[in-house]
């Protein structure tokens, strides 16, 4: 008679046992801390960046190298607000070429301008009149947002200056990639995050902007796309 009995108290221990193995790794069990995990703490702006981008426009607009013929320097930034692309000038008949959002109608404009200073993750401090405008349809923006993978400057902000001065318009990377290739901003240029970070590593300040207008009126007598520069996209040169 005493088998049965050591049998099931044994039992009863086995499964005390692995109870106890068990519920730290259940929804809501307390346990004992185990330090910090840095993995969980750093992943959430990976996440996040990683799924915006996940929403690509159309490969049209996807960043390649190409013909292309200009009397600009090395260095020079071209845009085409009409055709939605961005040219970094490399000589010899070459360039970068990535696709753009622009202005919306009434926030197109033209000119000469330089990068006069850059900035990675950049705060967003929209200009009053943009707070004002949006305020009269009921959308009120912040003062100021911090740099991250939810402010609307994206990961890169070349900030354009004329003689000297702030212009207000910046190229900036976006945390909508699917606007890449439309008119939707109030006169900024906007980049795909990897394709701002592309070129802020390549264009310093002080780097000339050259920005067609939305009728591409003069880009004919600028420069002219002859495609793309196949031997520069499968070798780099």
């Amino acid at each position: 008679m005493t088998v049965p009995r050591l049998s099931t108290r044994f039992a009863i221990l086995a499964a005390g046992a692995l109870a106890l193995l068990i519920t730290p790794s259940l929804p809501g069990a307390s346990a004992m801390p185990r330090g910090p995990a840095p993995q969980a703490q750093t992943a959430l702006p990976v996440v996040l960046a990683q799924a915006t981008q996940s929403k690509k426009p159309k490969p049209e607009f996807w960043r390649k190298k190409v013909r292309l013929q200009t009397s600009e320097k090395p260095g020079t930034i071209i845009i085409d607000t009409n055709t939605k692309y961005l040219y970094y000038v490399e000589g010899n008949n070459r360039a970068t070429r990535y696709g753009v959002g622009v202005g919306r109608d009434g926030f197109g404009w033209s000119g000469t301008v330089q990068v006069g200073r850059k900035a990675e993750w950049p705060d967003w401090r929209p200009p009053a009149s943009m707070i004002a405008r949006e305020r009269a349809k009921g959308r009120i923006l912040p003062a100021h947002m911090k740099g991250g993978p939810n402010n609307p400057l994206g990961a890169r902000a070349l900030y354009l200056y004329k003689g000297g001065r702030d212009t207000i318009f910046r190229i900036h990377g976006t945390n909508q990639p699917w606007t890449i290739g439309q008119n939707m901003s109030s006169g900024c240029i906007r980049m795909m995050n990897e394709d701002v970070q592309h070129l802020y590593s390549r264009a310093g300040v002080g780097s000339k902007v050259i920005v067609i207008g939305p009728n591409g009126k003069g880009a004919e007598r600028l420069y002219s796309d002859r495609g793309m520069d196949l031997f520069g996209s499968l070798f780099g040169g």
